[in-house]
């Protein structure tokens, strides 16, 4: 069995190809100061917190901002827009969800992202990428990608039912409710810990090999399928902010072409902080 869609590229491949016209490489970053370390020649940055998100609200910018981000990054609508980062392509992943969300085409990713290129040995540098503005076209919201809280909340039933499923991605200590936030990482303010009802606990590393590149599609049909998240589903994924989560949605819709798979990008911070949504909690503090 092989991937359903070609939307993956190896390491090799944009070592080729990486200055080839109409190719353009996208670092993205959980360590937002990672890029200035060192970059793969050509790779311009974006910061998905500073470029993707409005600066007064918990929401994205507006499809004619993002527009015109693109432009200054000087990208075009034919272009080839190859995306890697950090954390096994954590980020990168979100960015290729967003980007989808937002309307955005001809979107890859590079297997394995920045920590296979590092370990490989290829080249890195620090000279800053020069880009000619360009006016990129008018953008449209996918909708169908994402899911909002409410739409959670109904989608409950449907699990209950058998007509959907929920895969919560995170740490099992998360899911299980002993601790609200990833291992070594800070406690952010999340009131309570758990699950949403009805969800299953498929953590996003489950779906990659030790080098970050993701498992064959073979294995990642028979871990999704052997917790109840089939193709005939219409599936929710979510994690605390959606990071990785966007790696599960990518795996489950671009790699093995499930039909209706949406990201809960308001996740845990929002669920678990949410007045009169329901948990399940499964860890017993005795």
């Amino acid at each position: 069995m092989d991937y359903v869609k070609d939307v993956l590229v190896s390491t090799d491949w944009v070592a080729e190809h990486k200055n080839d016209a109409g190719v353009r490489l996208i670092e993205v970053n959980e360590d937002i100061l990672l890029y200035e370390t060192g970059h793969i020649e050509g790779a311009v940055k974006v910061d998905w917190q500073g470029d993707f998100w409005t600066p007064v609200m918990r929401e994205f910018i507006a499809p004619d901002e993002l527009s015109a981000f693109l432009g200054r990054l000087g990208l075009k609508e034919s272009d080839t827009l190859i995306l890697y980062g950090d954390k096994s392509n954590w980020w990168a992943s979100y960015a290729y969800w967003f980007l989808s969300y937002s309307g955005v085409k001809n979107l890859k990713l590079m297997n394995g992202g920045r920590q296979k290129w590092v370990a490989e040995g290829r080249e890195l540098v620090t000279t800053p990428t020069k880009v000619t503005p360009t006016t990129y076209p008018a953008l449209k919201r996918d909708e169908s990608l994402r899911a909002y809280r409410d739409e959670v909340r109904a989608h409950i039933g449907k699990v209950e039912s058998g007509e959907g499923a929920m895969v919560d991605v995170r740490s099992p200590d998360e899911f299980s409710g002993k601790v609200t936030h990833m291992p070594a990482y800070p406690q952010e303010g999340v009131l309570r810990g758990g699950h949403i009802p009805g969800a299953a606990n498929i953590p996003w590393a489950r779906a990659t090999n030790e080098d970050g590149t993701f498992k064959s599609a073979d294995e990642l049909s028979a871990l999704y399928g052997g917790e109840g998240v089939t193709p005939d589903k219409d599936v929710i994924a979510y994690c605390r902010i959606a990071e990785r989560s966007s790696h599960s949605w990518f795996v489950l819709r671009e790699l093995l072409g499930y039909p209706k798979v949406r990201n809960y990008d308001g996740s845990w911070t929002e669920w678990g902080n949410g007045v009169g949504l329901p948990i399940e909690k499964t860890y017993q503090d005795i």
